[in-house]
Protein backbone atom coordinates (compact mmCIF):
# COMPACT_ATOMS: atom_id res chain seq x y z
CA UNK A 1 0.00 0.00 0.00
CA UNK A 2 2.93 2.55 1.06
CA UNK A 3 5.23 1.81 -2.31
CA UNK A 4 2.04 2.05 -4.40
CA UNK A 5 0.93 5.37 -3.17
CA UNK A 6 3.71 6.64 -1.62
CA UNK A 7 3.10 10.24 -3.88
CA UNK A 8 -0.58 10.18 -2.75
CA UNK A 9 0.81 9.46 0.95
CA UNK A 10 3.93 12.78 0.63
CA UNK A 11 0.92 15.00 -1.11
CA UNK A 12 -1.47 14.25 1.50
CA UNK A 13 1.18 14.98 4.52
CA UNK A 14 2.44 17.91 2.96
CA UNK A 15 -1.12 19.97 2.64
CA UNK A 16 -1.54 18.88 6.49
CA UNK A 17 1.81 20.19 7.27
CA UNK A 18 3.54 21.49 4.51
CA UNK A 19 6.18 18.51 5.13
CA UNK A 20 9.02 18.79 2.84
CA UNK A 21 8.95 15.82 0.34
CA UNK A 22 12.90 14.87 1.64
CA UNK A 23 11.38 14.97 5.03
CA UNK A 24 8.48 12.94 4.16
CA UNK A 25 10.91 9.97 2.35
CA UNK A 26 13.08 10.44 4.49
CA UNK A 27 11.40 9.53 7.84
CA UNK A 28 8.18 8.25 7.25
CA UNK A 29 8.06 6.17 3.92
CA UNK A 30 11.34 4.58 2.86
CA UNK A 31 15.46 5.63 2.35
CA UNK A 32 18.15 3.67 0.81
CA UNK A 33 20.48 4.64 3.42
CA UNK A 34 19.29 3.75 7.08
CA UNK A 35 16.10 2.06 8.29
CA UNK A 36 15.03 4.57 10.38
CA UNK A 37 10.71 4.42 11.21
CA UNK A 38 9.95 4.40 7.29
CA UNK A 39 7.48 2.10 7.35
CA UNK A 40 8.34 0.22 4.20
CA UNK A 41 11.60 -1.25 5.75
CA UNK A 42 9.74 -1.82 9.03
CA UNK A 43 6.73 -3.84 7.54
CA UNK A 44 9.64 -5.96 5.78
CA UNK A 45 12.09 -6.98 8.46
CA UNK A 46 8.62 -7.27 10.89
CA UNK A 47 7.24 -9.95 7.33
CA UNK A 48 10.77 -11.60 7.90
CA UNK A 49 11.27 -12.05 11.23
CA UNK A 50 7.77 -12.86 12.13
CA UNK A 51 8.52 -16.58 12.58
CA UNK A 52 11.49 -15.44 14.62
CA UNK A 53 9.27 -13.84 17.04
CA UNK A 54 6.46 -15.79 17.26
CA UNK A 55 7.95 -19.23 17.79
CA UNK A 56 7.36 -20.67 21.10
CA UNK A 57 9.67 -20.30 23.82
CA UNK A 58 11.61 -23.18 25.39
CA UNK A 59 12.67 -22.69 29.04
CA UNK A 60 15.68 -23.92 30.89
CA UNK A 61 14.60 -26.36 33.55
CA UNK A 62 15.43 -29.43 35.42
CA UNK A 63 16.45 -32.22 33.94
CA UNK A 64 13.69 -34.02 35.78
CA UNK A 65 10.88 -31.09 34.65
CA UNK A 66 12.24 -31.20 30.90
CA UNK A 67 9.53 -34.08 29.99
CA UNK A 68 6.60 -31.47 30.92
CA UNK A 69 7.77 -29.74 27.67
CA UNK A 70 7.52 -26.15 29.38
CA UNK A 71 7.14 -23.36 26.93
CA UNK A 72 6.14 -20.32 26.64
CA UNK A 73 4.07 -19.51 23.35
CA UNK A 74 3.26 -15.65 21.89
CA UNK A 75 -0.92 -15.39 21.36
CA UNK A 76 -2.36 -12.23 19.55
CA UNK A 77 -4.36 -10.50 22.71
CA UNK A 78 -7.26 -10.04 20.97
CA UNK A 79 -9.10 -6.86 19.32
CA UNK A 80 -7.06 -4.00 19.73
CA UNK A 81 -7.58 0.12 19.21
CA UNK A 82 -4.73 1.99 17.68
CA UNK A 83 -5.18 5.70 18.46
CA UNK A 84 -2.63 7.89 15.88
CA UNK A 85 -1.20 11.67 15.97
CA UNK A 86 -1.22 14.17 13.16
CA UNK A 87 2.84 15.05 13.69
CA UNK A 88 4.17 12.01 11.65
CA UNK A 89 0.97 10.54 11.11
CA UNK A 90 2.17 7.95 8.40
CA UNK A 91 4.76 6.33 11.24
CA UNK A 92 3.25 6.60 14.42
CA UNK A 93 -0.34 4.94 12.68
CA UNK A 94 1.01 2.12 10.71
CA UNK A 95 3.95 1.20 12.92
CA UNK A 96 1.47 0.10 15.50
CA UNK A 97 -0.70 -1.66 12.86
CA UNK A 98 2.02 -3.94 11.30
CA UNK A 99 3.11 -4.50 15.19
CA UNK A 100 -0.75 -5.29 15.15
CA UNK A 101 -0.84 -7.84 12.00
CA UNK A 102 2.41 -9.88 13.12
CA UNK A 103 1.01 -10.61 16.29
CA UNK A 104 -2.54 -11.83 14.84
CA UNK A 105 -4.59 -9.05 16.12
CA UNK A 106 -7.86 -7.35 14.73
CA UNK A 107 -7.59 -3.28 15.02
CA UNK A 108 -9.45 -0.25 14.71
CA UNK A 109 -6.89 2.88 13.63
CA UNK A 110 -8.31 6.25 14.12
CA UNK A 111 -5.93 8.52 12.95
CA UNK A 112 -5.97 12.41 13.69
CA UNK A 113 -8.80 14.61 12.55
CA UNK A 114 -6.05 17.09 13.10
CA UNK A 115 -4.21 15.81 9.56
CA UNK A 116 -6.91 15.49 7.59
CA UNK A 117 -6.04 14.68 3.75
CA UNK A 118 -3.66 11.63 5.45
CA UNK A 119 -6.71 10.18 7.13
CA UNK A 120 -8.69 10.43 4.49
CA UNK A 121 -6.39 8.95 1.84
CA UNK A 122 -5.31 6.14 4.56
CA UNK A 123 -9.78 5.23 5.11
CA UNK A 124 -9.47 5.15 1.06
CA UNK A 125 -6.70 2.59 0.68
CA UNK A 126 -6.54 0.53 2.93
CA UNK A 127 -9.96 -1.84 2.55
CA UNK A 128 -8.13 -2.17 -0.71
CA UNK A 129 -5.18 -4.27 1.28
CA UNK A 130 -6.34 -5.20 4.19
CA UNK A 131 -9.42 -6.87 4.99
CA UNK A 132 -11.97 -5.15 6.77
CA UNK A 133 -13.20 -7.85 8.66
CA UNK A 134 -10.27 -7.83 10.62
CA UNK A 135 -8.75 -4.12 10.23
CA UNK A 136 -11.08 -0.97 10.57
CA UNK A 137 -9.84 2.80 9.69
CA UNK A 138 -12.25 5.18 11.65
CA UNK A 139 -12.55 8.70 11.14
CA UNK A 140 -13.60 11.65 13.43
CA UNK A 141 -12.58 13.49 16.19
CA UNK A 142 -13.08 13.93 20.03
CA UNK A 143 -17.14 12.42 19.88
CA UNK A 144 -15.67 9.27 17.98
CA UNK A 145 -12.49 8.79 19.87
CA UNK A 146 -15.01 8.96 23.28
CA UNK A 147 -17.07 6.22 21.25
CA UNK A 148 -14.47 4.03 20.77
CA UNK A 149 -13.10 4.05 24.29
CA UNK A 150 -16.82 3.31 25.46
CA UNK A 151 -15.74 -0.31 24.34
CA UNK A 152 -14.07 -2.88 25.60
CA UNK A 153 -10.70 -3.98 23.72
CA UNK A 154 -8.11 -6.10 24.48
CA UNK A 155 -5.71 -3.41 24.02
CA UNK A 156 -5.45 0.19 23.58
CA UNK A 157 -2.12 2.04 21.92
CA UNK A 158 -2.31 5.66 22.35
CA UNK A 159 0.58 8.23 21.23
CA UNK A 160 0.06 11.58 21.79
CA UNK A 161 -0.26 14.23 24.88
CA UNK A 162 -0.43 13.42 28.12
CA UNK A 163 -4.17 15.36 29.02
CA UNK A 164 -5.02 13.13 26.79
CA UNK A 165 -3.69 10.31 28.28
CA UNK A 166 -5.07 10.51 31.24
CA UNK A 167 -8.52 10.44 29.73
CA UNK A 168 -7.81 7.24 27.50
CA UNK A 169 -6.40 5.61 30.33
CA UNK A 170 -9.82 6.67 32.68
CA UNK A 171 -11.46 4.92 30.03
CA UNK A 172 -9.12 2.03 30.24
CA UNK A 173 -9.39 1.26 33.55
CA UNK A 174 -13.15 0.94 33.71
CA UNK A 175 -12.44 -2.53 31.43
CA UNK A 176 -9.10 -3.15 32.95
CA UNK A 177 -7.74 -3.04 29.26
CA UNK A 178 -3.95 -2.84 29.17
CA UNK A 179 -2.47 0.45 27.53
CA UNK A 180 0.45 1.41 25.55
CA UNK A 181 1.06 4.85 25.99
CA UNK A 182 3.88 6.70 23.44
CA UNK A 183 4.00 9.64 24.90
CA UNK A 184 6.38 13.04 25.41
CA UNK A 185 7.33 16.11 27.46
CA UNK A 186 10.17 18.15 27.95
CA UNK A 187 13.58 16.06 26.39
CA UNK A 188 16.39 18.27 27.78
CA UNK A 189 19.79 18.70 25.93
CA UNK A 190 22.74 18.80 28.24
CA UNK A 191 25.83 20.29 26.66
CA UNK A 192 29.24 19.49 28.15
CA UNK A 193 31.27 22.58 27.42
CA UNK A 194 34.71 20.64 26.93
CA UNK A 195 32.74 19.15 23.32
CA UNK A 196 32.57 20.73 20.06
CA UNK A 197 30.31 23.28 20.40
CA UNK A 198 29.71 23.81 16.46
CA UNK A 199 28.72 20.05 16.29
CA UNK A 200 26.54 19.99 19.21
CA UNK A 201 24.53 23.07 17.84
CA UNK A 202 24.27 21.99 14.59
CA UNK A 203 22.39 18.46 15.23
CA UNK A 204 20.52 20.17 18.34
CA UNK A 205 18.90 22.83 15.36
CA UNK A 206 19.02 20.25 13.01
CA UNK A 207 16.85 17.74 15.66
CA UNK A 208 14.65 20.83 16.85
CA UNK A 209 13.66 21.43 12.95
CA UNK A 210 12.34 18.22 12.26
CA UNK A 211 8.53 18.84 11.35
CA UNK A 212 8.95 22.46 12.46
CA UNK A 213 9.76 20.71 16.27
CA UNK A 214 6.28 19.57 16.05
CA UNK A 215 7.58 15.67 17.65
CA UNK A 216 7.79 14.02 20.81
CA UNK A 217 11.60 13.16 20.26
CA UNK A 218 12.20 16.68 19.69
CA UNK A 219 15.16 18.64 21.59
CA UNK A 220 12.86 20.73 24.11
CA UNK A 221 15.70 23.25 26.00
CA UNK A 222 19.28 23.18 26.20
CA UNK A 223 21.12 23.62 29.75
CA UNK A 224 24.92 24.88 29.53
CA UNK A 225 27.11 26.05 32.07
CA UNK A 226 26.24 29.92 31.88
CA UNK A 227 30.59 30.60 30.45
CA UNK A 228 29.20 28.90 27.20
CA UNK A 229 26.15 29.96 26.47
CA UNK A 230 27.58 32.68 24.05
CA UNK A 231 29.81 29.87 22.08
CA UNK A 232 26.60 27.93 22.16
CA UNK A 233 24.66 30.71 20.76
CA UNK A 234 26.52 31.62 18.34
CA UNK A 235 26.92 28.13 16.82
CA UNK A 236 23.34 27.81 16.55
CA UNK A 237 23.27 31.21 14.64
CA UNK A 238 25.74 29.44 12.09
CA UNK A 239 23.94 26.37 11.90
CA UNK A 240 20.98 28.81 11.21
CA UNK A 241 22.55 30.41 8.33
CA UNK A 242 23.92 26.70 7.03
CA UNK A 243 20.20 25.19 6.92
CA UNK A 244 17.96 28.33 6.69
CA UNK A 245 20.31 31.03 4.15
CA UNK A 246 17.28 32.62 3.09
CA UNK A 247 15.49 32.65 6.71
CA UNK A 248 12.93 30.06 7.29
CA UNK A 249 9.78 31.42 6.39
CA UNK A 250 11.48 31.54 2.77
CA UNK A 251 12.75 27.38 2.95
CA UNK A 252 10.97 24.90 1.57
CA UNK A 253 12.76 22.73 4.08
CA UNK A 254 10.84 22.87 6.81
CA UNK A 255 7.20 22.28 7.65
CA UNK A 256 4.42 24.99 9.25
CA UNK A 257 2.57 24.67 12.02
CA UNK A 258 -0.12 22.28 12.26
CA UNK A 259 -3.06 24.84 12.73
CA UNK A 260 -4.16 28.32 13.85
CA UNK A 261 -4.64 27.18 17.93
CA UNK A 262 -1.05 25.26 17.71
CA UNK A 263 0.58 28.29 16.45
CA UNK A 264 -1.57 30.98 18.75
CA UNK A 265 -0.43 28.73 21.44
CA UNK A 266 3.30 29.32 20.64
CA UNK A 267 3.33 32.49 19.83
CA UNK A 268 1.89 33.29 23.30
CA UNK A 269 4.60 31.64 24.88
CA UNK A 270 6.79 33.60 23.33
CA UNK A 271 5.30 36.53 24.15
CA UNK A 272 5.07 36.46 27.90
CA UNK A 273 8.92 34.45 27.49
CA UNK A 274 11.22 36.68 30.24
CA UNK A 275 14.16 35.20 28.33
CA UNK A 276 15.85 37.05 25.28
CA UNK A 277 14.97 35.81 21.75
CA UNK A 278 18.30 35.78 19.61
CA UNK A 279 17.18 34.20 16.82
CA UNK A 280 13.76 33.97 14.91
CA UNK A 281 10.60 35.23 16.46
CA UNK A 282 8.60 35.65 13.54
CA UNK A 283 5.90 33.57 11.82
CA UNK A 284 3.87 34.42 8.79
CA UNK A 285 0.35 32.28 8.29
CA UNK A 286 1.23 29.07 9.58
CA UNK A 287 5.19 29.13 9.09
CA UNK A 288 7.44 30.20 12.03
CA UNK A 289 11.07 30.40 12.20
CA UNK A 290 13.11 28.63 14.35
CA UNK A 291 13.65 30.19 17.07
CA UNK A 292 16.20 30.66 19.88
CA UNK A 293 15.49 32.45 23.64
CA UNK A 294 18.44 32.90 25.68
CA UNK A 295 18.64 33.21 29.31
CA UNK A 296 15.74 31.40 30.33
CA UNK A 297 14.50 30.17 33.81
CA UNK A 298 13.52 27.67 35.95
CA UNK A 299 9.88 29.39 36.05
CA UNK A 300 9.76 30.75 32.46
CA UNK A 301 6.97 30.15 30.57
CA UNK A 302 8.76 28.25 27.82
CA UNK A 303 9.26 25.61 30.77
CA UNK A 304 5.94 24.90 31.38
CA UNK A 305 5.73 21.73 29.49
CA UNK A 306 5.89 20.47 26.36
CA UNK A 307 6.67 23.22 23.78
CA UNK A 308 6.15 20.61 20.51
CA UNK A 309 6.92 23.67 18.17
CA UNK A 310 10.23 25.86 17.07
CA UNK A 311 11.01 27.35 19.95
CA UNK A 312 14.70 26.30 21.86
CA UNK A 313 15.08 27.68 25.21
CA UNK A 314 18.63 28.11 26.50
CA UNK A 315 18.57 27.54 30.52
CA UNK A 316 22.16 28.50 31.79
CA UNK A 317 23.28 26.66 34.53
CA UNK A 318 26.39 26.96 36.80
CA UNK A 319 27.64 23.75 36.37
CA UNK A 320 27.27 20.15 34.87
CA UNK A 321 25.80 18.58 38.10
CA UNK A 322 23.46 22.01 38.01
CA UNK A 323 22.36 20.44 34.80
CA UNK A 324 21.49 16.37 36.07
CA UNK A 325 19.68 18.14 39.33
CA UNK A 326 17.93 20.50 36.85
CA UNK A 327 16.83 17.19 34.85
CA UNK A 328 16.48 14.78 37.81
CA UNK A 329 13.96 17.06 39.89
CA UNK A 330 11.58 17.37 36.80
CA UNK A 331 9.12 14.77 35.41
CA UNK A 332 10.90 11.93 33.46
CA UNK A 333 11.54 12.72 29.97
CA UNK A 334 11.29 10.49 26.75
CA UNK A 335 14.19 11.37 25.88
CA UNK A 336 17.21 13.09 27.42
CA UNK A 337 19.98 14.28 25.08
CA UNK A 338 24.12 15.31 26.06
CA UNK A 339 26.57 16.12 24.02
CA UNK A 340 30.02 15.14 25.89
CA UNK A 341 32.91 12.97 25.45
CA UNK A 342 33.96 12.19 28.97
CA UNK A 343 33.11 8.84 29.84
CA UNK A 344 32.97 10.08 33.70
CA UNK A 345 29.79 12.30 32.51
CA UNK A 346 28.51 9.91 30.54
CA UNK A 347 28.34 7.75 33.71
CA UNK A 348 26.94 10.58 35.85
CA UNK A 349 24.55 11.13 33.36
CA UNK A 350 23.29 7.31 33.14
CA UNK A 351 23.42 6.97 36.53
CA UNK A 352 21.72 9.87 37.89
CA UNK A 353 18.91 10.10 35.38
CA UNK A 354 15.91 8.77 34.16
CA UNK A 355 14.42 9.19 30.79
CA UNK A 356 12.81 6.83 28.54
CA UNK A 357 16.00 6.43 26.03
CA UNK A 358 19.67 8.33 26.91
CA UNK A 359 20.69 9.93 23.79
CA UNK A 360 24.52 11.25 23.72
CA UNK A 361 26.24 13.38 20.87
CA UNK A 362 23.05 13.48 18.56
CA UNK A 363 19.35 13.93 18.40
CA UNK A 364 16.61 11.66 16.76
CA UNK A 365 19.52 8.68 15.99
CA UNK A 366 17.86 6.28 18.20
CA UNK A 367 15.23 5.99 15.83
CA UNK A 368 18.04 5.09 13.18
CA UNK A 369 18.47 1.68 15.10
CA UNK A 370 15.36 -0.87 14.80
CA UNK A 371 17.13 -3.24 18.07
CA UNK A 372 16.30 -0.59 20.49
CA UNK A 373 12.59 -0.22 21.67
CA UNK A 374 11.11 3.70 21.92
CA UNK A 375 8.97 4.39 25.00
CA UNK A 376 8.91 6.52 27.45
CA UNK A 377 9.22 6.29 31.61
CA UNK A 378 6.94 8.10 34.16
CA UNK A 379 4.61 10.67 32.83
CA UNK A 380 6.40 10.28 29.02
CA UNK A 381 4.50 7.08 28.62
CA UNK A 382 4.73 3.16 29.45
CA UNK A 383 5.11 0.30 26.78
CA UNK A 384 7.81 -0.11 24.06
CA UNK A 385 7.63 -0.31 20.35
CA UNK A 386 9.59 -0.50 16.90
CA UNK A 387 9.26 -4.09 15.39
CA UNK A 388 9.46 -6.48 17.91
CA UNK A 389 8.46 -4.40 20.88
CA UNK A 390 5.14 -3.63 19.02
CA UNK A 391 4.61 -7.65 18.46
CA UNK A 392 5.34 -7.85 21.80
CA UNK A 393 2.91 -5.08 23.09
CA UNK A 394 0.20 -6.96 21.09
CA UNK A 395 1.11 -10.21 22.09
CA UNK A 396 0.92 -12.06 25.50
CA UNK A 397 3.14 -14.79 26.82
CA UNK A 398 0.91 -17.92 27.35
CA UNK A 399 2.72 -20.36 29.99
CA UNK A 400 2.24 -24.25 29.01
CA UNK A 401 3.35 -27.69 30.30
CA UNK A 402 1.88 -31.07 29.43
CA UNK A 403 2.57 -33.17 32.20
CA UNK A 404 3.08 -37.14 30.99
CA UNK A 405 1.49 -40.09 33.41
CA UNK A 406 5.34 -41.04 33.72
CA UNK A 407 5.37 -38.11 35.88
CA UNK A 408 3.36 -39.67 38.59
CA UNK A 409 6.34 -41.34 40.65
CA UNK A 410 7.77 -37.39 41.09
CA UNK A 411 4.60 -35.68 41.60
CA UNK A 412 2.57 -38.63 43.37
CA UNK A 413 4.34 -37.00 47.59
CA UNK A 414 1.98 -33.82 47.05
CA UNK A 415 -1.39 -36.16 46.91
CA UNK A 416 -3.19 -36.89 50.40
CA UNK A 417 -3.08 -38.84 52.99
CA UNK A 418 -0.09 -36.50 54.25
CA UNK A 419 2.92 -37.64 55.70
CA UNK A 420 5.84 -36.50 57.40
CA UNK A 421 8.03 -38.54 55.66
CA UNK A 422 6.97 -36.56 52.25
CA UNK A 423 6.51 -33.26 53.90
CA UNK A 424 10.51 -33.12 54.18
CA UNK A 425 11.38 -33.88 51.14
CA UNK A 426 8.47 -30.52 49.73
CA UNK A 427 9.79 -28.85 52.11
CA UNK A 428 13.73 -28.99 52.21
CA UNK A 429 14.14 -26.02 49.88
CA UNK A 430 12.91 -23.54 53.02
CA UNK A 431 15.35 -24.88 54.71
CA UNK A 432 18.75 -24.63 52.07
CA UNK A 433 21.15 -22.98 53.58
CA UNK A 434 22.15 -19.02 52.55
CA UNK A 435 25.26 -18.60 51.09
CA UNK A 436 27.42 -15.48 53.59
Amino acid sequence: MVQENAPDFAQAVAKDLNKPKTEMYFAEIARRTSTRAPIVQRSLISAEKLEEWAKPAMVDVPDWQKPWAPKIYKNAKGVVLIIAPWNYPMTLSLQPLIGAIAAGCCAVLKPSEISPHYSALLATLTPRYLDSKAFRIVLGGVPETTKLLELQWDHIFYTGNSRVARIIATAAAKHLTPLTLELGGKCPVIVDPSTDIGIAAKRTLWGKAQNCGQVCVAPDYVLVPRSHQEAFVDALKAAYMQFFPDGCLASDSISRIVSPEHHSRLMKLLERTQGQVILGGKSEGLKMEMTVVKNVSANDSLMEGEIFGPILPIVPVDNLQDAIDFVRDRAHPLVLYAFTESAEFKDQILKGTLSGSLIFNDTFQQLAVNEIPLGGVGESGHGRQVLKYTFDEFSYERASIDLPKEAEPFIGMRYAPYTEENFKIMAAPAFMPIPE
